[in-house]
């Protein structure tokens, strides 16, 4: 099978790259990136000289250059996408053009090409916040509350369109908070170590009792995988972790885990529109197509400090990188 992947030089997007490359010999990935602030050549170091591999450095956005890739491949998962919600709302559009317009993109491609399978790759903030009880599922009517997640929901709009009018075989997944190797350190975990390592307090909004469910990054690319092989097309499928923590539950981890203790607290103002809480059920996934996480949180978030902690060179080639940009 020839895959395209776009935005395989992130986070979940290296991850599953390097995860099916791994899995399956007859897998050829064509991996298209822009490279902006969070992609990262790095994250690919351990593929080179693969000669299933093969890295585009391109854009989304580039209508041209997704034609060109999308006529070569079977199949295409988008990864693509702007993701911090605190930079969406300080700078909206560019959230719209990549996270909407490069997805219509794709799916024109797609659908000019006639591919096997396009699988859009979402997440459990286009449903909106939860009270303290209840479970997001693929029923859940979207509510966005961020424009990040205003961006994704009608990036997923787009998806289930292109398969009700023109019979597009699209897959589209929804995934709770990701971590594990690779991420880059704007998100919560490995934020917090990169402070941590460098002696600064770790900032912690409002109370510190926002609730995300937290889904290890390679349990995330198997079930994406088995997805794009046995979902039914058309579909929605939630992903995730079943491992609901409260903020301060992962600061405290983290601390503790790094020797340090309350001190290194630091309480700020909440994020605007900060949802409360987020929680996924799996029951679809895992009746329909046998998946679910093979880790628990415990298990999972020692690999991930420990990753860090081992290597301290992607870590500080990650800053350099940002603050040269800065």
């Amino acid at each position: 099978m020839k895959l395209l992947v776009t935005g395989g030089a992130g986070f979940i997007g290296s991850c599953f790259v390097r995860h099916v490359l791994k899995k399956h010999d007859d897998y050829e990935v064509f991996n298209l990136d822009a490279l902006t602030y969070c992609g990262n050549l790095e994250n690919l170091d351990d593929l080179k000289g693969n000669n299933r591999h093969t890295f585009v450095h391109g854009n989304i956005c580039d209508k041209e250059l997704v034609r060109e890739l999308v006529a070569e491949v079977d199949c295409v998962v988008n990864f693509a996408a702007e993701s911090h919600v605190d930079n969406s709302i300080k700078r909206p559009e560019i959230f719209v053009e990549t996270n909407v317009q490069g997805t219509l993109n794709l799916l024109q491609a797609a659908k000019e090409f006639k591919v096997d399978r396009y699988l859009q790759v979402s997440t459990d903030e286009v449903y909106g916040t939860l009270g303290k009880t209840g479970y997001f599922y693929e029923t859940t009517p979207l509510a966005p509350n961020s424009p990040y997640s205003a961006s994704k929901a009608g990036a997923d709009m787009l998806v289930r369109a292109y398969h009700e009018t023109y019979g597009l075989p699209t897959l589209n997944t929804r995934c709770s908070n990701n971590y594990g190797p690779y991420q880059y350190p704007e998100k919560l975990i490995p934020f917090f170590i990169s402070r941590l390592l460098k002696n600064e307090k770790v900032p912690v909004y409002g109370d510190g009792l926002n609730v995300r469910d937290w889904l290890y990054v390679y349990d995330h690319c198997e079930a994406i995988d088995v997805v794009l092989n046995k979902g039914r097309v058309g579909e929605v499928y939630n992903i995730g972790g079943h491992n609901e923590k409260t903020n301060m539950e992962i600061t405290h981890l983290i601390l503790e885990a790094m020797g340090k203790d309350d001190a290194s607290i630091e309480y700020v103002a909440d994020r605007l529109g900060h949802d409360r809480r987020y929680a996924i059920s799996n029951d679809k996934i895992t009746a329909e197509l046998g998946w679910k996480p093979s880790l628990t949180f415990e298990e999972g978030i020692k690999i991930t400090i420990d990753w860090y902690l081992n290597n301290l060179d992607w870590m500080k080639s990650i800053e350099d990188k940002k603050a040269s940009l800065a």
